[in-house]
């Protein structure tokens, strides 16, 4: 598969007994999740299967969302597409404002920090391996990799302060962040 895809939810759980399915979207509005068709299904890994599914009717329900995907009409066979993510093709997604990125673009971006005493030679704290939303602000889960300073895992706001310049191009992000934290 040539086109590039970014996660978009996750098929929660099923809903009644003729295939729907509960969606957790990752989309801001969560409606717009129905917008970017067709879905790539992943395996229970986390990995683009190439299974290809169709929403063919979606509503919302309660504060969530639940779609029927089309040729699938009974809660058994719902229940096995249940708890995998689904992507979308980033072509389908609008363009974001420059400075601005899918959460998906930054996952596995190298996290480089120029704290203080590394401001010549920035010091690798590791990669993105997930954002989270907490309220306040999204924070960042920098995992250890090859070459970081430590074997830590760390959290960071992803707030101007901290955050000092994105390459999409290199997949790296320059920090402002004391490696001890």
């Amino acid at each position: 598969m040539g086109v590039h895809k970014t996660i978009a939810g996750k098929l929660a759980g099923v809903y009644g007994i003729k295939g729907w399915v509960k969606v957790h979207s990752y989309t801001e509005p969560a409606e717009n999740i129905f917008r970017y068709q067709p879905w790539y299904l992943a395996d229970r890994d986390g990995n683009l299967t190439g299974n290809i599914l169709e929403v063919d009717e979606f509503r919302a329900h309660g504060k969530g969302l639940v779609a029927h995907i089309k040729g699938i009409d009974d809660r058994d066979e719902a229940g096995l597409l249940c708890q995998r993510l689904v992507a979308v093709e980033m072509d389908a997604l609008p363009p974001l404002p420059e400075g601005e990125y899918y959460w998906q673009q930054l996952v596995g971006m190298a996290v480089w920090s120029q704290f203080d005493q590394h401001r010549d030679k920035p010091v690798l704290l590791g990669q993105i391996r997930e954002l989270m939303e907490t309220g306040a602000n999204d924070v960042l889960l920098v995992a250890p990799c090859e070459g970081s300073i430590d074997q830590r895992e760390r959290l960071l706001p992803y707030v101007d302060a901290c955050v000092l310049g994105v390459d999409l191009a290199a997949g790296t992000m320059l920090v402002d962040w004391d490696p001890e934290f």
